[in-house]
């Protein structure tokens, strides 16, 4: 089987299932104005909360140890 044949096979099983969920004459799930103004707040101050934290020590050290910069592992 070539890649061609596995991705038509792959969008044929979503496609099948997604239609498989869905109801006939069902509307979408819409939020309102007010709700979606709410969502937003609360997802911006999550984001701004998470940002403000920086990344970790742990992080950076693994980050450069992968890039190869740190000095340690060279001796």
């Amino acid at each position: 089987m070539n890649d061609d044949q596995k991705r038509l096979g792959q969008k044929q099983m979503m496609d099948t299932a997604a239609s498989r969920n869905k109801r006939p004459n069902a509307r979408s799930a819409k939020l309102g104005r007010d709700v979606q103004a709410r969502l937003g707040q609360q997802l911006r101050a999550m984001y701004d909360d998470v940002v403000s934290q920086g990344v970790p020590d742990r992080f950076t050290e693994l980050l450069n140890r992968l890039n190869g910069n740190d000095n340690k592992d060279r001796h």
